[in-house]
């Protein structure tokens, strides 16, 4: 039986060279033709995706399997990210499904594929082409097509739940067996299949699952657009009967809001004509309608959203002798060190988001005045009443970030680099100050840690569970390996491998860890590391309200301050 539509995720790109995503595309799948390659029936047919990826085809999502069918059209939507700069090459394969046994991979069962990119795609919004099998012989005249839409920025979904009342019967035997499609019937007054619902055996008063669809999908994100719906009797050789339709848009819809509830005639234009008394072919009812607002990053930046920055530094011994011009620690009054150069390439650009331009700064593993004891989350401006640090007053105006180097600076000579390289009380120490933020209830703070770290975690297993404690918390943690030593154990702290868990086994809520090994960016120019390790952030902080369903706070009115830029 049909089944819902769903949406497809892509993987992400390679977290090593990240790429700005333009837009999010959908691709609808249909198929002429197509080969049969069952003796009783038509072949049952089901649409893969692949997308190659180093050299290698990957599959991405599959569509549902449409029963004894020759001209499918798929409901499933396939969602893939759209990269300008990137060749990122699909291939479609379909194969006639076999019931439980689900789509085989056999020679037999392959129906033929295509190949093409989604810049193809995209630039001609409409691609028809044939499909080949193997050693690249025609599938007769089998051919298919991707329609493919891009998903606005303000883009939102709607869930709908429908039901239908004293349908006509088409069955001879027993009674119908009802499911409705929905179509948007677009300018060019071609229709494009929206959502097809599940087969309810045997009932002429159905209630189908609710169910969900993006609004660019249903209507294009217009409310006048004209909708046109289905109601079907299946048939499991694909010769499904018409039971009626109707008309409608998504403004009408937008009336079963609430405690109301819509209702439309179904319609069979052929009775219209035929029969004098004919009334309706049943009544199709929307139950409930709920629309959800999809935000973006902007929207809650826009909306007042402030980043608060924490740098995080190393100041175990591994470091070598801050005194040594070896040393990672090594002030050089003509070039940065290390530690220095990923603090200010990733803080001048949080500053921006930070409206009082102070950053709180700790360090770990060394010995602290006065007692000389080994600490690891002290603040490095050594009041522990304040760890945000400010510039000194002859810079005008005073950058955020560089009131974290002159207190770096200044730290150096007063502490002992000492161990081990424990950082799960500086992730617990941002975590309790997210914490209070949370209850809060407010898109007003989201806190990014910056660790900058000489070599692995000796704390590892109570990382990560700090780790997934901080991933139900408005907070990212970027770490940045600095030296040469083999970072290759930090990466189970990146979720990009496999999901991260704790050492008892539970996942973390959110993919909230970015790990970079410095020295791959160290002939690179600062924006590069930038880039990287930041490339994350705003998908993690649009994941993390959405979870909390936090809408952004009402806009703030444009800024005079000259410092913030101009006006937006």
């Amino acid at each position: 039986p049909p089944r819902p539509a769903g949406m497809g995720d892509v993987p992400e790109p390679c977290p090593q060279a990240p790429l700005a995503v333009l837009s999010k595309v959908e691709l609808r799948v249909s198929c002429k033709h197509l080969l049969d390659r069952d003796t009783l029936n038509k072949s049952d047919p089901c649409v893969l995706l692949l997308m190659q990826s180093q050299g290698q085809w990957m599959e991405v999502d599959r569509s549902e399997v449409i029963k004894s069918n020759l001209n499918p059209v798929f409901a499933k939507i396939f969602t893939v990210d759209y990269y300008f700069e990137e060749v990122q090459k699909l291939r479609f394969e379909v194969y006639d499904s076999h019931g439980q046994a689900g789509v085989g991979t056999h020679d037999d069962d392959f129906l033929g594929g295509m190949e093409c990119t989604v810049g193809q795609i995209v630039a001609q919004k409409r691609v028809t082409k044939p499909l080949f099998l193997k050693y690249g012989k025609f599938a007769g005249k089998s051919t298919i097509t991707i329609i493919s839409e891009e998903i606005s920025g303000n883009n939102g979904y709607v869930e709908l739940a429908f039901r239908a009342k004293k349908l006509d019967d088409k069955d001879l035997f027993s009674k119908s067996d009802p499911f409705l499609e929905i179509y948007r019937i677009d300018d060019d007054r071609s229709e494009q299949l929206v959502y097809r619902t599940e087969v309810v055996k045997n009932n002429l008063s159905p209630i189908w699952e609710p169910f969900k669809v993006s609004l660019n999908s249903l209507c294009s994100c217009e409310e006048k657009r004209k909708l046109r719906c289905v109601v079907w009797d299946y048939d499991s050789r694909g010769k499904h009967d018409f039971i009626g339709e109707f008309f409608t848009t998504f403004e009408e819809m937008q009336k079963a809001m609430g405690e109301n509830k819509v209702q439309w005639d179904c319609m069979n234009p052929k009775y219209k004509i035929k029969k004098r008394n004919y009334k309706n072919s049943g009544v199709v009812v929307l139950l409930d309608l709920k629309i959800h607002r999809v935000y973006s990053f902007l929207d809650y930046i826009m909306g007042g959203c402030q980043i608060h920055f924490t740098v995080a530094i190393d100041f175990t011994a591994s470091n070598g002798d801050p005194r040594n011009s070896c040393s990672l620690h090594y002030i050089n009054p003509y070039q940065p060190n290390e530690y220095l150069k990923a603090l200010v390439a990733v803080g001048e650009i949080c500053q921006d988001y930070d409206s009082d331009k102070k950053f709180s700064a700790l360090g770990f593993g060394a010995r602290i005045p006065p007692k000389y004891e080994v600490s690891h989350d002290f603040a490095i401006n050594f009041n522990p009443d304040n760890d945000e640090c400010e510039a000194c007053p002859s810079e005008t105006p005073p950058p955020g970030i560089q009131g974290v180097v002159e207190s770096y600076q200044s730290c150096l000579p007063k502490i002992q680099l000492y161990g081990p390289t424990n950082v799960a009380p500086i992730i617990s120490k941002v975590a309790r100050v997210a914490a209070d933020e949370e209850r809060t209830k407010e898109a007003s703070q989201y806190f990014i840690l910056l660790i900058l770290t000489d070599g692995v975690v000796t704390d590892m297993a109570d990382t990560r569970e700090a780790i997934v404690r901080a991933s139900y918390l408005p907070m990212s943690i970027i770490i940045v390996g600095v030296g040469n030593a083999d970072f290759t154990d930090m990466q189970i702290l990146d979720g990009d491998d496999g999901v991260l868990r704790s050492p008892k086994g539970e996942p973390v809520l959110r993919d909230i860890v970015q790990f970079v090994p410095f020295r791959e960016f160290k002939n690179a120019s600062p924006t590069a590391l930038a880039k990287c390790v930041l490339a994350e952030v705003p998908k993690q902080v649009v994941e993390y309200y959405s979870y909390k369903a936090f809408p952004p706070r009402c806009p703030r009115p444009p800024t005079s301050d000259p410092s913030l830029g101009s006006p937006q």
